[in-house]
């Protein structure tokens, strides 16, 4: 049996070029393609200076989600691979992480954004931190 593969996917031209690299690599691997919905990105109430989101956002971006898994799937369909979904919430580092570390992932491979110089230090690298953090070997992808 092949390996347990997460990708993250974002819908971001690096993450489609994440899946692919795993397409042509692991021909045989488990992929879980993985999304974080990101609360941060639904604003903050201007009281509690928490996240704050409603369920009509949320149920919005599940079904983003849904879509880009069935586009990034459709570049599968010509190989061996086994695709499982997953859609979770928080801080997409932590999560990735997470995710790794209780779901017997062998692998993560993710795509780079490619941040340098000072836009790299004021945003931070998703998948640099990942790298940091990760208990399983991350390849990223450019």
């Amino acid at each position: 049996m092949g390996k347990r593969v997460l990708v993250p996917v974002d819908g971001s031209e690096q993450a489609h070029r994440a899946f692919e690299f795993v397409a042509e690599e692991f021909d045989d691997a488990e992929v879980v393609l993985l999304h974080v919905v990101n609360p941060a990105e639904a604003g903050y109430s201007a009281q509690a200076s928490l996240p704050s989101f409603s369920e009509e956002w949320y149920e919005g971006e599940k079904a983003a989600a849904e879509e880009l898994f069935d586009e990034i799937a459709a570049l599968a369909a010509d190989t061996e691979l086994t695709i499982d979904r997953a859609i979770d919430v928080g801080k997409p580092i932590r999560v990735i992480v997470e995710y790794a570390e209780d779901n017997d992932v062998d692998q993560i491979v993710m795509g780079s954004h490619g941040r340098s110089g000072v836009t790299r230090i004021l945003l931070g690298s998703v998948a640099e931190a990942v790298v940091r953090r990760s208990p399983v070997p991350v390849t990223v992808v450019r």
